[in-house]
């Protein structure tokens, strides 16, 4: 069984030649894309479906990016990625629709064994997932095998750990659920600042 194999199974793994060519392809294309002018916003939008296995219509990265793989992340329609986003993508990343992510965001389908007499056994990857009209605040690190529910908001700083449900605001390090998404919300954009009140 190859590394890549094992990786795939979740099993232990360990960086092979066919890893290390993956990442040098990649790691070029994002290259080019962090160094593209600002004005060149095709440019930029052609160079992400090179680097991802799929990208929807109207997706906007603001370099710099950083992406490891980058062939296993889907990237769904109209979501949009602030600065600094980094993808430890070994292996899957699914972004649905109309995510909103902050600045300075890292989501890492990797990590080691915790004993340190096995570290040096390999590392392992599990698929995270984010599903539509999530927003994910600056600074959020999102752990293996998470998945994010339909919605829902991880507020600034969270370290997401384990799964979050559709539907509420969740945050903190380790990532808990603090409430629901509710009617106040319809109703108050920040704090006591309310939708109806907008100048004409």
């Amino acid at each position: 069984m190859t590394e890549q194999e094992k990786m795939k199974k979740g099993y232990l793994w360990g960086d092979d030649e066919e890893n290390m060519a993956l990442q040098a392809h990649t790691k070029g294309l994002v290259n080019q894309f962090n160094n593209l002018p600002p004005e060149d916003m095709e440019g930029r939008a052609a160079l992400l479906t090179d680097i991802f296995g799929y990208v929807g219509e109207n997706v906007w990265i603001v370099p710099p990016l950083t992406a490891a793989v980058g062939k296993y992340v889907s990237i769904g329609e109209g979501t949009y990625a602030n600065m600094n986003l980094t993808l430890i993508d070994d292996w899957k990343i699914t972004i649905g629709k109309h995510v909103l992510i902050g600045p300075n965001v890292t989501f890492s389908t990797t990590g080691h064994p915790i004993h340190p007499k096995h570290r040096a056994d390999g590392m392992y990857s599990f698929p995270i997932t984010v599903k539509d009209n999530v927003w994910i605040g600056a600074n959020v690190i999102i752990l293996p095998g998470v998945t994010i529910g339909e919605n829902s908001v991880i507020g600034a700083g969270s370290v997401v750990t384990k799964d979050i449900p559709d539907n509420v605001v969740a945050f903190g390090s380790p990532c808990k659920v603090y409430r629901e998404i509710n009617e106040r919300d319809e109703e108050f954009y920040f704090k006591d600042r309310r939708f109806d009140e907008q100048p004409d």
